[in-house]
């Protein structure tokens, strides 16, 4: 078969993208388009199989979509489904990448977001129109040789003969130009080193593997033009899902709707000013007495701490599992580089003391993106560094040793263990000098207002104490001291 080469892609004057047409990929952005709906991506985006692209320096999303090009073989003007499939010459496999973190700049467009050099790969090799069904045609994609995307096109939204018969309603397709006709569910994020496949076939027939390199770019945005920016949204859309992103599962609320788990600024601020010592009773008159994670100590003991947990879980080193599970972008990677601003990254390490769980590099990768700590019942590496952020990090002790001595990263933001406590994704962590503290949602501001009124009361006694006063009947207050209590309490209020 004939191979795509620099003359096909000097041949596209324009490359047109459809922008959803698999059912499961429908399925997976939550929206069925009643008509096709497309964008251009430029020429110069084109590139050949084996060539590297670049993640742009200062992006964290570059999206990839394994895809099937049609390259149109004559001219379409106005034509009709019956005879579109005629004007299309060739089938070739593609990729339809982008960076999901200038999408906010493109107004829809996805101009820059996915016309950047190299972003439209192609090839490598051609498989003649008329030798195929185009309703019989599989598309596939390996990610770092996974198999991550499977499909065909026997049951499209838009079959390939409508989508080149509507455009030409109102624009020519040129001979040379490529269409690409959407991608199915299973597209996500790769990462500077990722390796990116993309093969299409029809019966005895294939592309064969369509091969990305993805690299780092070094050059900044200019301080002129619009730069990279994502947030929550945009993760869950590049890489498909929450889980897939390591973003909290989303919560419901009375009414049914779907929220993320929250912390308002005064139910944190609240929390920050009482004592873990304070929570710790009051956990304890609600039954709750399982809810500390124990024996660890802090690089920064001084600091009181408050977030929501995301999670993270360590399994007993194999070394098989470790081959497919410890390297690349694992679990480990995943979670730091999806934790948010203000919440607090727990591990389960089984109390392994044997490895480290964090080292200096992906603590400061935590620290940057925000995070108001790191806490591992396991060990942590490079201990000095660590220290010396601003961020505190718990740990069991200090150790040199990698992960793959004791422990593979596994799982995120799933229901873990740590220090003999569960813990749950958007739970509410407290910290302090004290301990650690695990606080369900759920009652954390009726918890806090009596941890509140708790802490005055103590004050007061603690007065008293100070003057002279026996703790009989003081601590816990009787009916006697409730009264002195409350004229002291009138008394502060009106100062």
């Amino acid at each position: 078969m004939e191979q795509v080469n620099g003359d096909t892609l000097a041949a596209a004057r324009k490359v047109v993208a459809v922008h959803i047409n698999y059912p499961s990929r429908a399925a997976q952005r939550g929206r069925t388009p009643a008509q096709p709906s497309y964008f251009l991506k430029p020429s110069s985006s084109l590139s050949l199989s084996g060539n590297a692209v670049e993640r742009p320096a200062g992006c964290e999303l570059l999206g990839y979509e394994g895809e099937i090009a049609l390259i149109i073989g004559k001219a379409a003007r106005r034509i009709g489904i019956d005879d579109a499939w005629s004007h299309v010459a060739a089938v070739t496999a593609s990729n339809d990448l982008g960076v999901y973190d200038l999408r906010w700049a493109d107004k829809g467009s996805n101009l820059r977001s996915k016309g950047g050099d190299g972003f439209t790969p192609v090839g490598p090799a051609l498989i003649p129109a008329d030798a195929v069904d185009p309703a019989r045609l599989r598309i596939r994609t390996w990610h770092n040789g996974q198999l991550v995307q499977d499909d065909t096109t026997e049951d499209l939204l838009f079959p390939f003969a409508r989508l080149v018969a509507d455009l030409s309603q109102l624009l020519t397709l040129e001979e040379g130009d490529i269409i690409l006709t959407g991608t199915p569910a299973g597209a996500s994020v790769a990462k500077p080193g990722d390796v990116l496949e993309v093969e299409v076939s029809a019966g005895g027939l294939t592309t064969g593997r369509l091969v990305t390199r993805v690299e780092e770019g070094t050059t900044p945005f200019a301080d002129f033009g619009a730069g990279p920016k994502v947030d929550d949204l945009q993760r869950e859309e590049a890489y498909g899902s929450r889980e897939a992103a390591g973003l909290p599962a989303l919560q419901e609320t009375e009414s049914g709707a779907a929220v993320a788990p929250s912390l308002s600024p005064g139910l944190k601020t609240k929390l920050e000013s009482v004592a873990t010592a304070t929570l710790s009773s009051q956990l304890r008159k609600r039954g709750l007495n399982n809810v500390s994670i124990d024996g660890l100590q802090s690089t920064r003991p001084d600091r009181r701490v408050v977030g929501l947990a995301r999670t993270l879980r360590y399994v007993p080193n194999r070394e098989d599992l470790f081959k497919t599970h410890g390297g690349g972008f694992n679990a480990q990677k995943r979670a730091i580089d999806s934790v948010n601003e203000g919440e607090i990254l727990v591990m389960e390490a089984r109390g392994e003391k044997g490895t480290g769980t964090v080292g200096d590099i992906l603590a400061l990768r935590a620290q940057v993106r925000g995070a108001a700590a790191i806490i591992t019942d396991g060990g942590v590496r490079d201990y000095t560094a660590v220290a010396g952020l601003d961020m505190p990090t718990y740990f069991a002790n200090p150790h040199p040793a990698v992960l793959g001595r004791r422990h593979i990263p596994w799982d995120t933001d799933i229901t873990i263990a740590c220090g003999g406590a569960t813990v749950q994704p958007g739970d509410i962590i407290v910290a302090d000098s004290d301990g650690i503290l695990v606080i369900p949602p759920a009652i954390a501001e009726e918890l806090v207002e009596d941890c509140i009124t708790q802490e005055q009361e103590e004050t007061f006694i603690f007065e008293m104490v100070k003057q002279g006063n026996s703790v009989d009947g003081l601590y816990p207050m009787n009916a006697e001291w409730q009264a002195r209590y409350k004229a002291w309490e009138a008394g502060q209020a009106n100062d």
